[in-house]
């Protein structure tokens, strides 16, 4: 065998076992990134009728009556979409002549497989597999303190592995952190392992108090199929991997048995809103709601990290009817609002889902909330602001660290407004 072949062998197997063809992933070569607004309901219509129609029109934002709507447009499809926004009259604003090389400018490092338990740090990203292996790094690290849980199962196969911290070795009052349920909202699954982390090593007094007065159970990736494909095929990916005819996965946070698909999720498969065929259609969603139904008791608190639009947001979000304890959650975001804030000044907006943000069933903090008694839970959408193109999903690596940061300022806030209010007494019923 000639040495040119051995090399291109060499070079081929190295390609086989460490890496796939970008063309084979999905790119956004000369897309266009518009701004669109519905006016009114009959504008929305068209809209919600354009992301159900075609996988080459995608919507970055839920599509709201006078809220500027994200759209990305494939190129053979710009003519005809225009064309449609022309005849009902949509306002609309080119922001991108090409959305993948936008997206290529921004700095959005992902860390080396393999090298995670010895460097896993907060300048950058990381794939599941090193997540994973830090988190079991920890298990080790702290044999004590830190034992490695397991969520749930994935339609692929894959675990949902979770850390639980008990700094006491007993029974303290329980906070639950789901994060990266939507899989291109890299930020979430980042902070989440970020505030692990701090509750490990902080010697900052309040960061201790939390590490040492509660038990936490952490997620960092309740939809790793899902997490895996935005790495290796499409960034932008959000749902599940389940097959459904052409198209592929549901929206994992559509899923949920509470008000399942009332409002604000799709019927079509191919939309990144798909509600599934029936509630927890998704293994991710009925397994992840097994684990968490068999401790209930055991936690008070429950966060959701998702970005972006920086909201903190607490149910309902199927209706406008709120919370019997809404006084006693709007003592507490506020409390956490103003604390986000207090770092780097950055603001933070929300209030109960449905009127906040819009409407939409089927979401994992109201059915926590709703059907399993936990009385307080929030979902907080992390950065950016809702006025960022471009960056939305794809957060620069260099704000890791300050959104993580601000995260937890806030999260020590939210934290001692519970227990003040006395919720994490288990003998107290508000």
């Amino acid at each position: 065998m000639s040495l040119n072949k051995s090399l291109l062998l060499a070079v081929l197997g190295l390609l086989a076992t460490f890496g796939f063809s970008l063309a084979d992933g999905a790119h956004y070569d000369n897309y266009r990134l518009y701004k669109v607004t519905a006016e009114n309901k009959d504008q929305q219509a068209v809209l919600k009728e354009l992301e159900e129609s075609s996988d080459s029109i995608i919507f970055l934002t839920g599509i709201l009556v006078g809220a500027h709507v994200q759209m990305v447009v494939a190129p053979h499809k710009v003519s005809d979409v225009l064309e449609i926004l022309g005849k009902a009259e949509i306002k609309y604003e080119l922001k991108s002549k090409d959305f993948q090389k936008s997206m290529d400018e921004i700095d959005e490092k992902v860390a080396p497989k393999g090298r995670a338990s010895i460097e896993y740090n907060w300048s950058q990203y990381y794939q599941l597999e090193d997540t994973y292996n830090w988190m079991q790094s920890l298990s080790k690290q702290y044999p004590q303190i830190v034992t490695l849980i397991e969520g749930g199962k994935t339609y692929q196969g894959r675990s949902i592995l979770g850390v639980k911290i008990s700094k006491s070795g007993s029974e303290k009052p329980g906070i639950f952190i789901e994060a990266g349920i939507h899989a291109r909202e890299w930020i979430a699954p980042a902070a989440a392992t970020y505030i692990v982390n701090q509750l490990l090593t902080s010697n900052v007094d309040s960061i201790k108090q939390l590490a040492d007065n509660y038990n936490w159970y952490v997620f960092p990736h309740c939809n790793p199929d899902g997490f895996v494909y935005s790495h290796t095929k499409d960034r932008l990916w959000r749902k599940t991997r389940t097959p459904y005819g052409k198209c592929f996965g549901a929206d994992p946070n559509r899923n949920w048995g509470f008000h399942w698909n009332e409002v604000g999720a799709s019927n079509s498969a191919c939309s990144d809103t798909y509600a599934g065929p029936h509630a927890f259609s998704e293994i991710e969603t009925q397994s992840l709601s097994n684990y968490i139904a068999s401790i209930k008791d055991k936690i008070q608190l429950y966060v959701s990290f998702h970005a972006y639009s920086q909201y903190l947001l607490y149910p309902y979000g199927h209706t406008k009817s709120l919370p019997d304890n809404v006084k006693d959650y709007q003592q507490v975001f506020n409390a956490a609002v103003s604390a986000v804030s207090q770092r780097y000044n950055t603001k933070y907006t929300g209030g109960n889902i449905y009127d906040a943000i819009y409407p939409v069933a089927g979401a994992s903090v109201d059915w926590v909330y709703g059907n399993q008694g936990v009385r307080m839970a929030f979902c907080y959408e992390l950065r950016p602001s809702s006025k960022s193109y471009i960056t939305n999903f794809k957060l620069p690596v260099a704000q890791i660290i300050p959104t993580s940061e601000e995260l937890l300022d806030s999260m020590t806030a939210m934290v001692g407004e519970v227990q003040k209010l006395g919720y994490f007494n288990p003998r107290v019923v508000q």
